[in-house]
């Protein structure tokens, strides 16, 4: 009896170890952030196998792989066609000491979800993601611990449109550390020659009248403070946030004594020349020191130019335009590669920045093209009467069937597209037509001097 009950309940045992070998518990999804949970949701409702979810499933990773180059700080306001999965990526650099702002405003009403990411790009051309912007305000800020290349990703939800604006710049880490100074009062830079070639200057020397305040650039605790050297009256500040010790020297006086609480803003002490500059005129040398001395200047001082603002009429967003002459199209924003469009060429405009227009092609490919050569469609370039039937199409496609064409219907030309022209008839309907009509019409006249 005995052996029979432990022969089964060994049984019972295998059963058990085997069930269990071959159950799978799922493991339960977790994003790393709002893109791929909505990614995910897409997946679970089945709507990633539909063709407009397969296009927004290809359009986030191909906007990761041929992202817009530009160069920072830059604005551009865009259109999203809410029929359309629309991704685009922009790519540019950054350096430490600065913090990647980004800001993308919606300039239409809409509730539309909309997601913001930023990745870098490693020493083997993989991405890693690094920031998410908030969901609410799309705001994002990023500060790198390396200089890096980065690409910013914008993709809005499936089904939904309207006009964004998106607002890149690299903005200093710290607040300038001298009252009502910028960096143009910046008189001597890192790396300069000292004690006549024998050191280097690590640091910049800020010049302002003597005792103009000297403000905390970031939170932090006074380490030091006191008179030390060839540096004077100094004080030595840590920036708990980025582990680095912020070095002000040649200090006419001292506001703050060792193991300050020190906020932003807070004053120091004021500008003056002690310690070994006492023969130059007054001002405060600043250095950052981590793992050694750091050049302060990305800290300080914004990437690029004056950004160049999106302003004016934005009418244009999204309409179908005309290349009133003959130019280049540059394929990113900083002109380096171009391509060549022929006068009267059709487009449609997806963004516009302060100068320039990005415009998409029929063919589908995009660039940039100055302001000045775009042209509305409200005149026609000719007018031309058909002498047999023929075929009105959605697209420049031969196969793209929109209406059929009858003997002397009235067709104003509003563009042209190598073998096809844009025309519009007395319906009002847009559409394409081959250009072997200009040897079947039986008029046509010059129309560009009047409106349809």
């Amino acid at each position: 009896m005995l052996q029979r009950t432990t022969t089964a309940c060994l049984c019972l045992a295998i059963f058990l170890v085997l069930g269990c070998e071959n159950e799978k518990v799922p493991i339960p999804f977790k994003p790393r952030n709002d893109h791929e949970a909505y990614e995910h949701a897409l997946e679970e409702a089945n709507l990633l196998s539909t063709a407009l979810g397969a296009d927004w499933k290809k359009g986030a990773k191909t906007s990761l792989e041929s992202p817009i180059k530009i160069t920072s700080p830059f604005e551009e306001a865009i259109y999203v066609d809410d029929k359309e999965a629309v991704a685009i990526g922009y790519q540019f650099n950054a350096k430490r000491g600065q913090k990647v702002q980004v800001n993308v405003e919606k300039l239409s009403l809409n509730d539309a979800k909309t997601f913001v990411d930023l990745f870098r790009i490693d020493e083997h051309n993989k991405l890693h993601h690094v920031a998410t912007a908030d969901s609410e305000e799309l705001l994002l800020g990023f500060e790198p611990r390396r200089d890096a290349t980065y690409v910013l990703r914008f993709q809005p939800e499936l089904l939904r449109g309207g006009e964004y604006k998106i607002t890149i710049q690299n903005v200093p880490t710290l607040q300038f550390p001298v009252a009502g100074k910028t960096d143009r009062a910046i008189g001597s830079f890192w790396g300069a020659d000292r004690d006549g070639g024998r050191r280097k200057h690590e640091g910049v020397d800020i010049f302002a009248p003597r005792g103009t305040p000297i403000i905390a650039p970031t939170d932090g605790y006074v380490r030091t403070a006191g008179k030390r050297g060839i540096g004077g009256n100094v004080v030595w500040l840590y920036d708990s946030k980025r582990s680095q010790s912020l070095y002000f020297a040649h200090l006419n006086k001292i506001l703050v004594k060792k193991g300050d609480r020190i906020k932003l803003g807070d004053t120091l002490g004021t500008v003056g020349n002690t310690g070994n500059a006492r023969t130059t005129p007054p001002h405060l040398h600043f250095g950052i020191y981590k793992n050694g001395a750091t050049d302060p200047i990305n800290h300080l001082r914004a990437a690029g130019n004056r950004l160049k603002p999106v302003t004016g009429d934005l009418s244009m967003l999204g309409q179908e335009v005309r290349i009133n002459r003959s130019t280049s199209m540059s394929v990113d924003a900083n002109g380096k590669q171009t391509v060549s469009i022929t006068k009267n060429q059709i487009a449609r405009t997806i963004g516009t920045t302060a100068t320039q227009f990005r415009i998409e092609l029929p063919n589908g490919q995009e660039g940039y093209v100055r302001k000045s050569v775009i042209s509305g469609l409200d005149r026609s370039l000719e007018r031309l009467y058909a002498s047999s039937d023929g075929t009105l199409l959605k697209s420049p496609d031969r196969r793209a069937f929109l209406a059929d064409v009858e003997p002397n219907d009235q067709l104003y030309i509003l563009g042209k597209n190598r073998d096809f022209w844009l025309v519009e008839n007395d319906a009002g309907q847009k559409g394409w037509i081959t250009n072997n009509y200009k040897n079947q019409g039986r008029s046509r006249r010059s129309y560009s001097d009047e409106p349809r």
